[in-house]
C-alpha cells in the first residue's frame, strides 16, 4: 500500500482509531459521497425528457439511448454508493475504504457525462435528501463512536435511498 494511503486513512484495528485524522478522512469520504449524489442529481437535470421522446422528438415510449444509459450508470453508482455507506467504520480495513471511495468516483465521472435530464421534482427530491444526510453527518461530534454515527445518519441514508428509488422509478429505468 502507498505510504500516502496508509498515511492517509491511518491504521484501523479492532476498532481503535489510533490516528486523530482518520475521522476526518471517514467523514470526508461519508460528505464526498453525498455531495457526489446532490451533484449527480444537478448534473444529470430531467431524465424523462430523454424518456418522453424519440430521435424525431415524437412519444416513442421507449427510452432514448442517452435515459438507457442513464439509468445502467445510476445503478451501478447507486450499488457502489451503497457498499461505500454499508462499511462498517469499527471494522472497514484501509483496503476496503479506498476500493469503495474509488468505484463511487469512477461511477460518478461516468455519470457526469451523461446527456440525458432528469424531472425537477425528482432532482429536488434527491438534493434535499442528500443535503439532510450531508447536514446530518457535518453536525457529528468528532467523538462519535461508528455505532453512533450509523444510528443517527440512518434515518437520513434511507430518506436518500428512497428519492433515489423513486426518480429511478419515473426515469423507468429498469430493476
Amino acid at each position: 500500500m502507498p505510504a500516502w494511503v496508509a498515511g492517509e486513512l491511518g491504521d484501523v484495528r479492532g476498532g481503535a482509531t489510533p490516528n486523530p485524522d482518520e475521522g476526518k478522512l471517514m467523514r470526508r469520504i461519508l460528505s464526498t459521497a453525498v455531495s457526489t449524489a446532490a451533484a449527480l442529481v444537478l448534473a444529470a437535470g430531467g431524465a424523462s425528457a430523454a424518456f418522453a421522446a424519440g430521435p424525431s422528438g415524437e412519444p416513442s415510449g421507449q427510452p432514448s439511448a442517452a435515459a438507457a444509459q442513464l439509468c445502467t450508470d445510476l445503478t451501478k453508482l447507486n450499488s457502489d454508493t451503497a457498499a461505500l455507506n454499508a462499511l462498517n467504520p469499527s471494522t472497514a480495513t484501509k483496503d476496503q475504504v479506498k476500493t469503495a471511495y474509488d468505484a463511487v468516483q469512477s461511477d460518478w465521472e461516468t455519470v457526469a457525462k451523461s446527456t440525458a435530464t432528469w424531472e425537477a421534482a425528482q432532482k429536488d427530491a434527491v438534493k434535499s435528501a442528500a443535503d439532510g444526510l450531508k447536514k446530518s453527518y457535518q453536525a457529528l461530534p468528532g467523538d462519535t463512536t461508528g455505532g453512533d454515527a450509523v444510528k443517527k445518519l440512518k434515518p437520513q441514508a434511507q430518506t436518500l435511498d428512497a428519492a433515489v428509488k423513486a426518480a429511478r422509478t419515473g426515469l423507468s429505468c429498469p430493476s
